[in-house]
């Protein structure tokens, strides 16, 4: 009876001797040397970063008013030095077509595809922008869009409210100088979009 005993006690040790030396005998071998095991694994999902992550603002119409739109560019905007570029880049985001989403919440753009920038005349100053058209000749509800998007350009506008625009240079009759136009007023009404800030 009492042998019975020592071997039902002495199984629980040997399994438990048995276990250990499973492990140990795993392969890998102690050493004195340290093993580069690589960096500590961690949660990044490893998706490409977004492109286009500079936005900028432009007026669109929808119904009969105009009302601001965050777009995505490519590239920012060199508001410091290249007024005319910015010019330029925020025409083209006016007479480009609307993107899906802008589409379907009801925007569209007035603003003319043969519309261009002209470059600066003698004695303009610093803050006038030329269009190839005298913004007298152009739709009001257009010629709101391009207020309103240019005079929130730091480098275009004045304050986020006013810009000064010009057509063509010419015979330098009072039509042609330039005016300077209000985003505030031009947005009570389309007829606003004429008068001068």
């Amino acid at each position: 009876m009492r042998g019975g005993g020592h071997r039902g006690a002495a199984l629980p040790l040997l399994a438990g001797l048995l276990a250990v030396a499973a492990t140990a005998g795993c392969g890998i071998r102690e050493t004195d040397v340290p093993v580069d095991a690589g960096p500590a694994p961690t949660r990044a999902s490893c998706d490409a970063p977004p492109r286009g992550d500079y936005h900028t603002e432009v007026y669109l119409v929808c119904g009969q008013r105009v009302e601001s739109v965050a777009r995505v560019l490519s590239e920012p905007l060199d508001e410091a030095q290249d007024r005319t570029g910015v010019a330029v880049t925020l025409l083209d985001q006016l007479q480009a077509e609307p993107e899906e989403a802008e589409r379907t919440a009801g925007f569209t753009s007035a603003v003319p595809s043969n519309l261009r920038i002209e470059p600066p005349v003698e004695g303009d100053g610093d803050r006038v922008v030329r269009l190839n058209r005298r913004p007298s000749e152009i739709d009001e509800l257009a010629l709101t869009q391009i207020i309103c998007t240019f005079a929130n350009s730091a480098s275009l506008g004045s304050g986020g409210d006013k810009v000064t625009l010009g057509g063509p240079a010419g015979s330098g009759a009072e039509s042609d100088k330039p005016h300077t136009y209000s985003c505030r007023a031009a947005m009570r009404s389309p007829e606003g979009a004429r008068s001068f800030g």
